[in-house]
């Protein structure tokens, strides 16, 4: 509606308010509607509501009134310019993403009022806030113990995402809980204002698999991001693969403990760096030790281009359709494992 000129013209272009539990994603999608859009997923104005559980803290979001100490010298958070700082040619759009949202005062809550209402903010100094071009979106966790109430029976990995795909009554549950939530927390003139309420449900073993692949991904793309004359390229079996998300699944924390087995378990390869075990050129395999049930690194090949590195990088490709060479000696395995894992 926006791009063709029929959305109104006195309000944000659009009002959201994401719940669920933590973990599930309510962040990311708007970090990934960004990075569609504007090519960068940092173009986010991003308020995070813990800050602002004082009703005197809105003056950082506003900037001091006009007479008071220092008022000259507080930069408001939504002001016009930082709204416009990540607008590009193609697309005049900003996102603004309040985090959290249940955390904040009421104050913040009344602010809000006249900016998903009418699309505009009176600074402290009198300017005006223009969002009639920006997208509004909240967070929140509330209902997240309702849900888990109501998943409590099928607790399981597999279980659990089967449940998610075929079970449209407990889908209908988990919504109404979430809003009957919100409305608990939030006023009516609020919840009014809104566009839409969109819950997020805990994720299953599909979504975490796609978000391992994503993860391991990104580990890739900051090993070439330190220069030719460190970047290498591994690859993960899927025995490895499998422990990774048995170590990274928990219903309660959701794709941020998957993020952190990752962390924990593939990125102590910076260490073989560190002590020159790995050169620029490798190929790096990571795999399972099923006697002790640990990630183990092998070096595969040696001396590759980036052009080869890239395509070996690339995750469509799996790993076992690359052409290897012998491995590296036992001993060096044995080295890494006992620098990491001993």
């Amino acid at each position: 509606m926006h791009l063709s000129g029929m959305n109104p013209t006195e309000r944000p272009i659009a009002n959201f308010l994401f719940l669920g539990p933590t973990g599930s994603g309510k962040t990311r999608i708007v970090e990934a509607t960004a990075e569609c859009l504007l090519g960068n997923f940092r173009a986010v104005v991003k308020v995070d509501c813990g800050e602002f559980q004082h009703s005197h803290e809105i003056a950082k979001l506003i900037g001091s009134p006009t007479g008071y100490m220092g008022h000259r010298k507080t930069r408001p958070l939504l002001s016009q310019e930082t709204l416009d700082q990540f607008l590009v040619v193609d697309v005049r759009i900003s996102f603004v993403l309040f985090d959290e949202i249940e955390k904040a005062s009421d104050a913040l809550w009344i602010l809000l009022l006249g900016i998903l209402d009418k699309g505009s903010l009176t600074l402290g100094d009198n300017r005006k806030a223009d969002f009639s071009r920006a997208m509004i979106f909240m967070t929140s966790n509330l209902g997240a113990a309702e849900m888990s109430a109501l998943l409590s029976p099928r607790l399981g990995f597999v279980v659990q995402a089967q449940v998610f795909r075929t079970d449209d009554r407990l889908d209908r549950k988990i919504i109404r809980s979430a809003e009957a939530a919100a409305r608990r927390k939030f006023t009516p003139e609020f919840i009014n204002r809104l566009d839409k309420v969109v819950t997020f449900k805990s994720l299953g073993a599909n979504q975490l698999r796609q978000i391992l692949n994503i993860e391991l991904r990104m580990v890739q793309e900051r090993i070439f991001h330190t220069g030719p004359e460190r970047s290498f390229v591994f690859t993960a079996s899927h025995p490895a693969r499998e422990l990774l998300l048995r170590e990274g699944t928990d219903a309660k924390y959701g794709a941020r403990h998957l993020k952190r087995a990752v962390e924990r378990l593939v990125q102590p390869m910076s260490n073989l760096i560190a002590t020159e075990q790995v050169r620029a050129g490798d190929c790096i395999r990571v795999d399972l030790d099923t006697s002790r049930g640990r990630l183990s690194f092998a070096r595969e090949l040696e001396g590759l281009a980036s052009r080869a590195m890239t395509e070996l990088a690339s995750v469509a490709l799996p790993a076992s359709a690359i052409a290897v060479s012998n491995a590296a000696p036992l001993e060096v395995v044995k080295t890494w494992k006992t620098s990491f894992f001993e």
